[in-house]
């Protein structure tokens, strides 16, 4: 049974779904405005410093515990359909994961669309990549993790960064992955009631302006389970059983699977969509977030 904590999120979500029902229109900057509130959910997670930087010409925002190891790094994508969201939003759900990891977190605040349409995210967040790489940070000590479209960008970077030659990271954390351009999954029916925020219609409206309206859905590097996946370093997937996107979640470990990759799928009963949200204040995200640290410690060389 979800922990009354969690209903915090549930509370959010409803909030954002009866402002668009008042204000189907909602100018962009409105909607944006709004989603800035994402981390409202979230409790500071104290003793964690945020510095904000230039990453390759790509606004970042490092999240930096006390005593973290300073040569390790977990590369971030917020998520946000590609449209809204910012390093602000996400900035203290990963600086919980940082603390509980033990090493720093870079934030990327990638272009979002439809100013910074596809592949301009995928690209922001390989030439930060590549950045970190001339700050000296050896690729086996990088993992990477991102949530909802940030969860896509957790695997379409890696497509990218070996598509330009580059050592591949560590490991890969994808939280609620947004994958299915179109919508497809058989979840977005049976978990219609269920998950609050995401629908069919929310998911196309975004991938409309992140595509551009003729662009390809199954382009590999908006949609990874049209990619080849080969040769892709260990990912750990999460996700809640009441999301709409969570065939996403089990399609792509299926396909990692396929591509004879290490793969690990968990599923949180009951949990809505990037559920981390609710570190500090929902056992589940706390239980999570924990297992994502158990989990990418030593695969970074952390012991």
């Amino acid at each position: 049974m979800a922990s009354k904590q969690s209903n915090q999120l549930v509370t959010l979500y409803k909030g954002w779904i009866a402002a668009l029902g008042d204000n189907p229109e909602m100018p962009l900057d409105e909607l944006r405005a709004m989603f800035e509130h994402w981390g409202d959910v979230t409790a500071e997670p104290r003793g964690v410093d945020y510095i904000e930087t230039d990453a390759a010409g790509i606004p970042a925002l490092w999240a930096v515990p006390k005593g973290c190891a300073q040569d390790r790094v977990l590369l971030c994508s917020h998520g946000g359909g590609y449209v809204t969201g910012s390093m602000y939003t996400h900035r203290k759900v990963y600086g919980h994961l940082a603390k509980t990891v033990g090493c720093r977190a870079l934030i990327v605040h990638y272009g979002r669309a439809p100013e910074n349409p596809h592949p301009g995210p995928v690209n922001d967040m390989a030439k930060v990549y590549g950045w970190l790489l001339d700050q000296g940070i050896t690729p086996e000590h990088i993992a990477l993790t991102g949530d909802s479209a940030g969860g896509a960008l957790a695997i379409t970077t890696l497509l990218q960064l070996r598509k330009l030659g580059l050592p591949l990271p560590a490991a890969t954390m994808p939280l609620s992955p947004w994958l299915d351009m179109d919508g497809a999954g058989t979840t977005f029916e049976t978990n219609k009631q269920r998950d609050v925020l995401v629908s069919r219609e929310i998911i196309q409206s975004m991938a409309a302006t992140f595509l551009g309206e003729n662009g390809d859905r199954h382009h590999p590097l908006a949609n990874p389970l049209h990619a080849e996946l080969r040769g892709l370093p260990p990912a750990y997937i999460q996700v809640g059983s009441y999301e709409t996107l969570l065939d996403d979640s089990r399609n792509l470990a299926e396909a990692l699977r396929r591509a004879d990759g290490e793969v690990k799928l968990e599923v949180y009963p009951e949990m809505q969509h990037v559920f981390h949200f609710l570190a500090g204040v929902a056992p589940e995200a706390d239980e999570a977030i924990g297992k994502l640290a158990a989990w990418v410690r030593p695969r970074l060389g952390l012991h």
